[in-house]
């Protein structure tokens, strides 16, 4: 019975180590979804193309006045299918951007970011992203 008492007794101080363990492991995860999670008014905008252990390739098109609700971004390579305007909003706060069709571009990661098509043409990019 004294050994049944001993481990009981200990019972708040594993917990409260689980809780922490827990804690740190979500403290990594970004708390916004990724490009393909997030959408625009409860619908997708990003479709898989391909995904394997090293690498993921995403489609995401905009028709004029579609966005993409705030999301995070992981590191990435951007090719622009079709062109257009988009407007994003950052952290740094909002822009319009001309987007060439044809045009590729590389970032290191989005903490966040949201966008939307301020143009009269249907934007579509691939983004690859490097796992």
């Amino acid at each position: 019975m004294t050994t049944q008492i001993e481990n009981m007794s200990q019972l708040p101080r594993i917990a409260c180590m689980a809780s922490i363990l827990l804690l740190a492991a979500c403290a990594g995860r970004p708390s916004l979804p990724d490009p393909l999670e997030a959408g625009w008014r409860g619908e997708p905008v990003c479709e898989s193309l391909h995904e394997d252990s090293e690498l993921r390739v995403l489609r995401c098109s905009f028709p004029p006045g579609v966005g993409h609700e705030r999301h995070f971004h992981p590191r990435h390579f951007g090719y622009a299918v079709s062109g257009g305007r988009m407007r994003i909003t950052d952290a740094n706060g909002t822009r319009d951007v001309g987007l060439a069709t044809g045009s590729n571009f590389t970032s290191p990661g989005v903490a966040w970011h949201e966008v939307i098509n301020i143009g009269d043409t249907t934007v579509v990019y691939l983004i690859v992203e490097p796992k």
